[in-house]
């Protein structure tokens, strides 16, 4: 019954008007007492653990503020080799074949629409790719699994679909048709792609290493705009990388050779958090 209703509703809703709204009415600061206790009940409502919190729940005027906060200093230590981006879970995880990633069983999309570059695709075929999903209670903050130089980017307008498990399994090439930011990096080790997948509610995303890049709806034809950096745009692994308003996805591609397969599989179905070892490489 919850899936015929999914299948009825969400095409027709004005997904990208409905996310507008909802950003507008998590960023307003609502008269006291009645904001403290709004933000108070949204934390407790969702298990948010404060404790890691960069500042004490009552410095946070809004839920938008909420949601974007920073971790305390050491709250997220660094591992060795590759690390997590952001604390999610692993939804998926294993070899790109044929310029295709799995979205879900029985269910692929293109890695060139996910990137909107048959170059980079190419640069990427026979790599891996792990994808994690972050849910209202997670912190929000993505961070660099690496260290290295962006060398390209892209932001890729599109839909808003939500990114839940229902969205995965029913929603065909669900991540190469929602709104996006791809960023391209050289490492020592070889290239690597972190995406950061929009969806309903989060059409608002950041990244770190360049400000003039903004998804946010601001009306009129949106084109897509890719970025070639001279010179590079360093990351280092573990800081700060970008921001998603609210949950949202984000998928990591490595150059063959980079990750083995099997560290990837293994992934599938765990919950993670930033900072944590994906591999240790050689």
């Amino acid at each position: 019954m919850k899936n015929k209703l999914m299948n009825l509703i969400l095409p027709v809703l004005p997904k990208g008007e409905l996310s507008t709204v909802v950003g507008r009415l998590v960023s307003r600061r609502l008269p006291e007492p009645i904001g403290r206790k709004t933000v108070e009940l949204f934390a407790k409502y969702y298990g948010i653990d404060m404790s890691e919190a960069e500042f004490p729940i009552e410095r946070y005027k809004t839920i938008g503020e909420l949601f974007t906060r920073r971790l305390k200093p050491g709250a997220r230590p660094v591992g060795e080799g590759i690390v997590h981006p952001a604390d999610s879970r692993v939804t998926e995880a294993g070899t790109i074949e044929r310029m295709r990633v799995i979205q879900a069983k029985g269910r692929a999309y293109s890695l060139p629409e996910l990137l909107r570059s048959n170059h980079w695709a190419l640069a990427f075929e026979g790599g891996v790719f792990v994808t994690y999903y972050l849910c209202p209670t997670d912190y929000h903050r993505v961070h660099a699994p690496v260290t290295g130089d962006v060398v390209w980017s892209c932001h890729v307008p599109g839909e808003l679909w939500p990114v839940n498990e229902w969205s995965v399994g029913a929603i065909e090439d669900l991540f190469a048709v929602n709104e996006r930011v791809v960023a391209v990096a050289d490492t020592e080790r070889g290239k690597v792609a972190v995406i950061m997948v929009a969806a309903t509610n989060v059409g608002d995303i950041g990244v770190c290493f360049d400000e003039g890049i903004s998804t946010v709806h601001r009306g009129g034809e949106r084109a897509a705009r890719e970025k070639s950096y001279e010179p590079p745009k360093p990351i280092v692994k573990g800081e700060e990388f970008g921001v998603f308003r609210m949950g949202s996805t984000v998928i990591l591609l490595f150059e063959k050779g980079m990750v083995p397969e099997a560290a990837c599989a293994s992934l599938r179905g765990k919950t993670v958090r930033v900072g944590e070892t994906l591999h240790r490489g050689r």
